[in-house]
């Protein structure tokens, strides 16, 4: 798997959509880096984002910036009225959605858009030496090659709502200090439980090992964006 290195993906982004547009929903929002630095550029740009984890919604209610909301909500039930968004931004989301529910949820992301909206879907690509590791104790091989599979059911619809306007491969650069950083950061997210036991745990140190040294673990995230427009009515 050999895709070009982007250091940073907000770079594709902006050429991907220089003019996003006023308003921005993000279901499945996290810590709303992405936007947070969407509105740094764009100083007209409203933004809300939709939290189903609640500990993730709590730390994002702290400090809560200006021309940015945050809401208790799930993609596939959108508590908004028609026709209301620009952009909508799925980094990392989509598979996480219940798999019975995709659909419903790219249906929903349809209607809260505004005609010419675009929706960003970024998606890890499930393959690569990082994948190998966190699939000992998250497999998402499933979830995954649903969520590309929801997608183009979405666009084959008949009379669909959605074009696809680019699509992009590429691989970002992930970097762990050690294997206490890489446990840290991946493997206790407040959004999941992975049932980390002490087997569990030493199998993934065996599959991280390999590929640690004196200056850490160097990992290339191979990535999938896919640009879709909403068409009108």
């Amino acid at each position: 798997m050999d895709y070009p290195l982007l250091a940073d993906e907000f770079e594709l982004l902006q050429r991907l959509l220089p003019e996003p547009g006023r308003h921005v929903i993000e279901p499945g929002c996290g810590a709303a880096a992405m936007a947070r630095r969407l509105l740094r550029q764009h100083p007209q740009m409203r933004y809300l984002g939709l939290e189903v984890d609640r500990l993730q919604l709590a730390r994002n209610l702290q400090d809560v910036p200006a021309r940015m909301r945050f809401i208790e909500a799930a993609a596939q039930a959108i508590p908004e009225k028609a026709a209301q968004f620009d952009l909508a931004l799925m980094l990392k989301s989509l598979h996480h959605v219940p798999v019975a529910l995709m659909d419903q949820a790219l249906a929903e992301v349809a209607r809260v858009l505004c005609p010419g909206g675009h929706l960003y879907v970024s998606e890890p690509v499930y393959g690569g030496a990082f994948n190998e590791v966190v699939k000992v104790y998250n497999d998402e091989g499933v979830v995954r090659a649903a969520a590309q599979a929801a997608l183009d059911r979405a666009l084959a619809l008949p009379g669909s709502p959605w074009r696809q306007v680019a699509e992009e491969r590429f691989a970002t650069p992930v970097h762990f200090a050690d294997f206490a950083d890489f446990e840290r950061r991946m493997m206790h997210p407040s959004f999941a439980e992975h049932h980390i036991d002490d087997a569990l745990r030493a199998r993934t140190l065996a599959a991280f090992a390999p590929h640690c040294g004196p200056a850490g673990a160097r990992f290339e995230r191979p990535m999938h964006v896919r640009l879709l427009q909403r068409l009108p009515a």
